[in-house]
């Protein structure tokens, strides 16, 4: 189900200055920038920064990690049938990527993205 380890995304207060700190660390700039999220390609992996919500605090405990699927859909509605719950609903978050997130049995969070368009660096 898995195809592996996609990204990682750190909740921030504020998203310009981490978008600044983070170009700073990487020594490069974002490869997506919009308002509501912010994403560097990291090796082949994504490092994301998206804005404290209800649902994800900001500071320690504030990232979520996403695995990357084929079928964002399917892979959702599968970890729902085997006892996960939902956390947050299947989004496209642009062009074709599709993001999920479900606490586990456990009470951990488990995201899946679905991004076509993001490939390995080999």
């Amino acid at each position: 189900m898995f195809q592996g380890l996609r990204t990682c995304i750190y909740y921030v207060d504020d998203l310009e200055k981490a978008k600044e700190w983070y170009t700073k660390v990487l020594g490069k700039g974002p490869y997506f920038d919009q308002p509501y999220y912010v994403g560097f390609n990291v090796g082949g992996y994504e490092l994301g920064l998206h804005p404290k919500d209800k649902n994800n605090k900001a500071g320690s405990g504030g990232v979520s990690v996403y695995w990357g699927v084929a079928d964002a859909k399917e892979t959702f509605q599968k970890l729902l049938e085997i006892g996960a719950t939902l956390h947050e609903d299947i989004t496209n978050v642009g062009g074709n990527i599709l993001i999920a997130s479900v606490i586990d049995p456990f009470g951990n969070i488990l995201g899946i993205i679905e991004n076509p368009d993001f490939k390995l660096e080999n």
